[in-house]
């Protein structure tokens, strides 16, 4: 019996083998159903946190997978995008992710920023997702197995209370942000520079020395501020300065750069490998910060993070979304070697409950002594309730930050 009869024998195919060929042990190869094609994509914005959308791949082997597409503020339009691509998809085979992703990706005239690329990132987690189930295994086997053994996580909070919770809970990192002296919603003139620098003294006083505090200046400074701040941090060892000055400003980042010894990382706002190539080439940043649900997927953020490894520089993956989204970031951690810290929201992470929980089928994290254990159901992890979901769609919310002389602020 020659090879390709007895890799049809076996039930494989072309069809349902393709990349996986040569890659995959026999044993798992053989796993992969013949003719396995997309026959339906369906999408849901639910309100969770600050709404959340989810994608759910569905194949004509029964096998289904899911993914989320979250751009806060831009909902409906996400919805929209991440309906759009159900033609593109329509009679794929599901296991060929890279050709759909660079398809996805590729096939519009018009491509890229946070709508597009969340959309294609949902997909292409639903993808893995399916394939992981096919094989019986956690994403994390897929992309090369285990490079550690846990994933060190961090939580968000501010003042002496953040610092006593975290360690109550086990935690070994917080994340905080300067205060902005805001007075009725609006940020005031000039900014508080000495109570910023009070408020990471005090969180450090409280930490102790082998603790870790990062901060989080969500591109409300300007480079001399950023600078003024960094310095003023410097003696109490920031974990790093996040997005210490607007995003498009990469001039600005090397400047401040090459000014401080505090660690600056950004990266929660970019998509896709091409818009990190400058930040990584440049050695901008010494932590970049790809978002699995924004920049691309998971192969996308593998990528990146490859890039970013080549160049000495970590990966600690930005994650405000659900429990998809962690469960993916986890499964990048898992696999990356330089991603060395993981953010994680106390809800979905410890403490799912009500709806919330049940819409994932009671999936959860394991989590001990600050570190989430690697996940181990086959495919993302968590499945999807889509009678709960119809029943919490999302609301409409539209802040508006103003500063104190009613300009527009970044939100």
């Amino acid at each position: 019996m020659n090879r390709r009869k007895f890799i049809e024998k076996l039930g494989l195919g072309l069809g349902g083998l393709g990349f996986w060929n040569g890659i995959l042990s026999s044993k798992l190869a053989a796993k992969l159903p013949k003719n396995i094609k997309i026959v339906d994509l369906k999408a849901w914005a639910v309100g969770i946190e600050a709404n959340q959308v989810f994608v759910k791949i569905y194949t004509n082997q029964g096998v289904t997978g899911l993914g989320e597409a979250s751009v806060h503020r831009k909902t409906g339009t996400t919805l929209a995008a991440c309906l759009e691509l159900r033609e593109v998809l329509m009679g794929h085979d599901p296991t060929r992710i890279e050709f759909l992703w660079q398809g996805m990706f590729r096939w519009p005239r018009w491509r890229g920023g946070p709508v597009l690329n969340s959309a294609i990132s949902a997909v292409e987690i639903a993808l893995w997702d399916i394939l992981g189930k096919l094989l019986d295994v956690p994403i994390y086997n897929l992309l090369g197995g285990a490079a550690r053994e846990k994933i060190r996580l961090y939580i968000h909070g501010t003042g002496r209370e953040g610092i006593q919770f975290a360690k109550e809970k086990g935690y070994t990192g917080i994340k905080t942000g300067p205060p902005l002296n805001l007075v009725d919603g609006r940020q005031q003139f000039p900014w508080d520079l000495a109570a910023a620098i009070d408020s990471f003294a005090e969180m450090r006083d409280e930490a102790g020395p082998n603790f870790d505090i990062a901060t989080d200046a969500h591109t409300k400074l300007t480079p001399i501020q950023a600078l003024q701040y960094a310095n003023g941090i410097e003696e109490y060892r920031p974990l790093w300065l996040e997005e210490p000055i607007n995003i498009e400003f990469n001039d600005a980042l090397e400047w401040l750069s090459l000014r401080t010894t505090v660690p600056l990382a950004t990266g929660e706002r970019h998509f896709t490998k091409f818009d990190f190539e400058d930040i990584i080439s440049r050695h901008l940043v010494s932590f970049v910060q790809p978002d699995v649900i924004q920049a691309g997927g998971i192969s996308e953020t593998r990528k990146i993070c490859a890039m970013a490894e080549a160049q000495g520089i970590q990966a600690a993956l930005h994650n405000p979304s659900s429990l998809p989204c962690t469960l993916a970031s986890l499964h990048i951690d898992a696999s990356t070697p330089n991603c060395v810290i993981q953010e994680s929201k106390y809800k979905f992470v410890e403490r799912p409950s009500g709806w919330e929980n049940d819409i994932f089928k009671g999936a959860k994290i394991k989590v001990k002594d600050g570190y989430a254990l690697l996940p181990d159901k086959p495919g993302l992890g968590c499945e999807f309730d889509e009678e709960i979901a119809v029943k919490h769609p999302y609301e409409l919310v539209n802040p508006q930050p103003l500063y104190e002389d009613g300009s527009v602020r970044d939100h």
